[in-house]
């Protein structure tokens, strides 16, 4: 426990920022047009994908069992983005084609 308290109290400038991006991208997503959701899941797909590659590398280099576990979350958590992603993307290109 004490090994865990030190590692948060090293990264409290850090964790301050994860809180901070948290609220302002909840503000920009939200004021994002209808129209644009697929565009913007798309590049997300992208952007998650280097999430992903970018959370293995942490794994693979986890000095503390804290930074292991992020690095496990942030793999579960890109993935789903991504597949849920690429889910509703194919559904809402599914609405333009022609049907026969």
């Amino acid at each position: 426990m004490e090994n865990f308290l030190s590692v948060f109290t090293e990264n409290m400038e850090l964790i301050y920022l994860i809180i901070l991006m948290i609220f302002v991208g909840v503000e920009i997503i939200g004021h994002v047009p209808s129209v644009l959701h697929t565009p913007l899941m798309s590049g997300a797909n992208a952007i998650h994908g280097v999430v992903i590659i970018g959370s293995i590398i942490v794994m693979g280099q986890a000095e503390h069992f804290v930074s292991l576990i992020l690095g496990f979350l942030a793999v579960i958590l890109g993935t789903l983005n991504v597949v849920g992603g690429f889910v509703v993307t194919d559904r809402m290109l599914e609405m333009f084609k022609k049907r026969k």
